[in-house]
């Protein structure tokens, strides 16, 4: 890649990383969180084939999704067969897939799986960004050449009540409001997509990694707390301590706020804060980030995140968005530890310059934890 397609990509990559870093004041979310689209002929062939029958997903007299823990029992969510949107294998880096995937009625998920060429089986990373986001960064050509760098194949989607998943509700209901089913429905997608991923013949499922950051983080833990095929995770200002982050973070806006303390809703989140499952995370290697001055999660609760984190993960510290990205991003390097861990199957050092120089001891060392 030249230096000037390496320079995009790497812009591309900040850009999307600031967007979840940087959630908007909450006077102006309201304005910008998505909203249901109007129906018109612009929505893509996923959401429109006849063949893509919704019903085929789930039936009626099938047992209910339980919204309560991230465990998927087997035979409650049933795939129909997933629809090919499109194939390109133009670009000389990389083959891209747009698929559409649903396993319930009214959901379909638009899913990428971008594999680098000449790479016969390649080991896969899945990307989960927070809310709010979009497929659109899986469309630039430059972004997954940076994505599949090094013989990776990576596997991007949405969460819940995300982008072109937010349809057909009032405007009352989105990810915060819906937060219990926002969050178990992703984490069951996870596994649900692992399933799919297991079918093809052209990847390789014994090293499976994922990223992700804000509530994409969150659901990270809870799907590798509940399946083992994630190998290693790497996480970035995960969402959680419910009755914390609801009381004080940004991205509630004072107007509901209210609404997200009272009893019954904090009882129907519980079962779903990664505070109760990062002690049960499976994956053998775990990279947690935090960026000190992102105030999406508050300090109080990422404190609660870090002492429930277990004592081998790798806690790594930036004392503002500045440090993180000279540190963790330029030069290409937003996905090198995790891509080591992946392909070596064996937990390797690996050291950053802008921890914050007085942490707090949770166990372990700067450079180990």
């Amino acid at each position: 890649m030249s230096v000037r397609n390496m320079l995009k990509t790497l812009k591309f990559f900040c850009f999307a990383l600031l967007l979840s870093l940087c959630a908007p004041p909450n006077a102006l979310w309201a304005q910008i969180a998505p909203t249901a689209p109007a129906a018109d002929d612009s929505k893509s062939a996923a959401d429109h084939n006849p063949d893509h029958n919704p019903k085929a997903a789930q039936d009626s007299d099938e047992p209910e999704e339980d919204w309560s823990t991230p465990s998927l029992p087997k035979g409650v969510l049933r795939p129909s067969a997933p629809l090919q949107v499109e194939l390109d294998d133009d670009d000389p880096a990389f083959t891209r897939e747009y698929l559409s995937v649903q396993w319930r009625i009214g959901d379909p998920i638009h899913l990428f799986v971008i594999k680098p060429k000449g790479v016969k089986k390649p080991p896969v990373i899945l990307h989960l960004f927070s809310y709010p986001s979009e497929t659109d960064r899986f469309f630039d050509d430059d972004a997954c050449t940076f994505l599949t760098k090094d013989g990776f194949a990576a596997v991007g989607f949405v969460s819940a009540l995300t982008g072109h998943r937010y349809h057909d509700r009032p405007m009352r209901e989105w990810f915060i409001s819906e937060l219990q089913e926002a969050l178990a429905t992703s984490a069951h997608d996870v596994q649900m997509i692992l399933n799919y991923l297991a079918t093809r013949d052209d990847l390789d499922m014994n090293r499976v990694g994922m990223f992700g950051d804000g509530s994409g983080a969150t659901i990270a833990i809870l799907a590798s707390a509940v399946d083992p095929r994630l190998k290693v995770l790497d996480l970035i200002d995960p969402w959680g301590d419910w009755p914390d982050w609801l009381a004080k973070s940004t991205l509630v806006p004072e107007s509901e706020r209210a609404d997200y303390l009272k009893p019954e809703f904090l009882k129907k989140v519980a079962p779903l804060d990664p505070v109760q499952w990062l002690p049960k995370l499976k994956a053998q290697k775990v990279r947690l980030q935090e960026v000190m001055d992102v105030k999406v999660t508050p300090s109080s609760a990422r404190e609660r995140i870090d002492a429930a984190a277990p004592p081998t993960i790798h806690l790594v510290r930036y004392d503002d968005r500045k440090s993180f990205m000279k540190d963790a991003v330029a030069d290409g390097k937003a996905l090198d530890w995790l891509k080591q861990q992946v392909k070596s199957g064996e937990a390797q050092k690996y050291v950053v310059n802008s921890e914050s120089k007085e942490p707090r001891n949770f166990g372990g060392t700067k450079s180990d934890r």
